[in-house]
């Protein structure tokens, strides 16, 4: 029989990744979990507690064995359900490190009668065992995967429940207005009385209605800024040959990754790299140098970073301060300046590289773009690079980034649903506006009730469960 996301079976997966480290750690959840466990385990030393008899949230000491041989040398922690992170009886077995250990006790726990875990079914169990609702589980997957310390941060806030809060807070609004408008549809006309007769027509609590909109649509707005948090923002470091594009790029990553020489076209392709620019992920990308090239290997190099431009969030064009501004840097600034390009082409800065020797002239040809005056070589501006990339970031994202919302939505699946709910509940405001008939109105708003429910489990079906869950890692 297949293993499946909703049987108790007993599953086991490694929590940490085996491999060159002092420790690893196997955990174990599931019906039975604890006694299958026990038949493979030695205490430590003649009268000490063997798993099957700790109490819930104790340590014990012993020995993994396998046909009556020493395995290795573990600490256990045992949880008893509901006590536990999935809500059932489960353990944490902490062995040494390296590849051999982990594994061979993976293979003893498997003989006893454990399963491999599922990716993401400790977390699944722990949903369906009503230890976390959906937003706080979706957000244990993004505290796992954070690229800096701002999106931990927002993980451990959507963790400790803030998104879990305003959603419920803005399903009950919701919910007090359906509710206000099915108790006129379960009455008839000559039962509903004279005083309230006059607004049967119309919408009950719409200024209730109106203030779950704007809490929906300030909620929907986080999920831009959010984005950039989690899936990091794509910048682009293009310009001339012998501009000193790899050596900003080195300079940025505070590494030396790129190939400098004083030789022009030195770099024949792309290559990219993470890095962490005031809280915000960063793919940065350094490019083969923009010319017409006769080299047929410099010259796919150049297509290829033509292509990448195209795929750019941000381009950083760099004018080489030792040659000044020439026709190619013009025909740059001309060409994303221009209205056919302003629609698809995305925000770029200016940066006249090589300060330290030829320093920025007064006045400059662009003034109308932001400028920044850099030496790649010795460092020179480059304190003033990052907060002009975070802030062309921040003014793509049409809202200030260091001034998020207590709540913000953490997956697209998230934002998804609560754009369904805007939609709803905006078509149901307009049909009371015309004063439409309560039966055509209600259905909306309880589509919008329905969506956020969705968010956090309380509306779920079994195939939008395991969909979402199998994108989370194994050991969690």
């Amino acid at each position: 029989m297949s293993a499946s996301y909703g049987d108790e079976s007993p599953i086991a997966a490694f929590a940490t990744t085996p491999g060159n480290s002092a420790l690893t750690l196997i955990r174990c959840s599931g019906k039975g979990s604890l006694d299958l466990a026990s038949s493979v385990f030695a205490p430590a030393r003649r009268g000490l507690t063997d798993i099957k008899d700790a109490e819930g949230n104790t340590v014990i000491h012993g020995w993994i064995v396998s046909a009556n041989e020493k395995i290795d040398e573990v600490v256990v922690s045992v949880f008893r359900a509901p006590k536990s992170y999935t809500g059932e009886d489960s353990l944490d077995i902490c062995c040494h490190g390296g590849t051999s250990a982990g594994k061979a006790v993976m293979s003893a726990l498997k003989k006893a009668g454990f399963r491999d875990a599922l990716a993401g079914e400790f977390t699944f169990r722990a949903f369906l065992n009503g230890k976390l609702d959906l937003t706080k589980a979706e957000s244990v997957m993004e505290l796992v995967s954070a690229k800096t310390e701002t999106n931990r941060r927002h993980a451990v806030t959507r963790l400790s429940g803030s998104l879990e809060t305003e959603i419920n807070e803005i399903k009950k609004l919701l919910v007090q207005v359906l509710s206000g408008a099915e108790i006129f549809l379960d009455y008839s006309e000559d039962e509903i009385s004279a005083d309230v007769e006059e607004i049967a027509g119309k919408l009950p609590n719409q200024e209730t209605a109106l203030t779950a909109l704007a809490r929906l649509k300030k909620l929907a707005s986080s999920w831009q800024v959010e984005r950039i948090f989690q899936e990091g923002v794509t910048v682009v470091i293009a310009g001339p040959p012998n501009a000193g594009k790899s050596s900003l790029f080195n300079s940025l990553l505070k590494e030396d990754r790129s190939i400098v020489t004083e030789v022009p076209g030195t770099t024949r392709d792309w290559i990219e790299a993470w890095v962490s620019i005031e809280g915000i992920p960063v793919r940065l990308i350094d490019t083969a140098g923009l010319r017409e090239a006769s080299d047929s290997v410099e010259k796919i190099g150049v297509q290829r970073s033509r292509q990448i431009l195209k795929e750019a969030e941000l381009v950083l064009y760099l004018i080489d301060g030792t040659q000044g501004v020439t026709n190619e840097d013009r025909d740059f600034c001309a060409r994303y300046n221009s209205a056919e390009h302003a629609q698809s082409q995305k925000p770029y800065l200016l940066l006249w590289n090589k300060a330290d020797i030829a320093p920025l002239p007064q006045p400059f040809p662009f003034a109308d773009n932001k400028t920044v005056s850099v030496s790649a070589k010795t460092g020179e501006g480059i304190a003033e690079l990052f907060t002009a990339i975070a802030s062309a970031i921040q003014e793509q994202a049409d809202c200030q980034l260091r001034e998020m919302p207590t709540a913000a939505l953490g997956t697209e699946r998230q934002k998804k649903l609560v754009d369904t709910a805007c939609s709803a509940l905006e078509e149901a405001l307009a049909l009371a506006e015309k004063e439409e008939p309560l039966d055509l109105i209600a259905p909306l708003l309880r589509e919008a009730v329905n969506a956020l429910g969705e968010i956090t489990g309380e509306v779920s079906t079994a195939d939008i469960l395991e969909e979402m869950f199998s994108r989370f890692c194994v050991g969690k």
